[in-house]
Parts: structure tokens; sequence; C-alpha cells
């Protein structure tokens, strides 16, 4: 899992600009200044790059970064 995170790091601090002395597992998308549209095209970059869809249904369920790792390691079958 530490290299889902690893990655979806890299993802948003180089794709989304994400300050990376902002970036932890408990950090939530709100507070790193990403709204529910950027978590959208989150979602498609990680489709792109990391080959895990998100269903929309599931982006409730994501408010943190360890969230978001959650979800992309459940969907990819990693296991926890």
């Amino acid at each position: 899992m530490q290299e889902l995170y690893t990655r979806l790091a890299d993802i948003l601090t180089s794709q989304f600009g994400v300050d990376e002395s902002a970036l932890t597992p408990t950090a939530t998308f709100e507070a790193l200044e990403l709204d529910s549209l950027d978590l959208v095209e989150i979602t498609l970059v990680v489709d792109d790059e990391l080959g895990v869809r998100i269903p929309d249904d599931r982006l409730e369920d994501i408010v943190t970064v360890q969230d978001a790792v959650d979800v992309i390691a459940e969907l990819s079958g990693v296991a926890a």
C-alpha cells in the first residue's frame, strides 16, 4: 500500500500542484485545496496511470488521501 500512496502523492504534486509538505495520509482533499471537480479529474488520471477505475459512487468514500489509497487498493485487489 505504501507504493500506492507514493504513486498517488506523485500524481497530486506533479499534476495537481499540491504542496508536498501539505501531503499526509490524513490530509483532506479540501485542505489540499482540491474540490470535487478535481477529485473527478484525479480519478481519470488514476485510471490512466494506475489502471484502476474508481466508480462515481465511490467518490463519496474519499475524503482524505488515505481514503483514496484505500479505495484504489480495494479496487485493484492490493492487500491492505
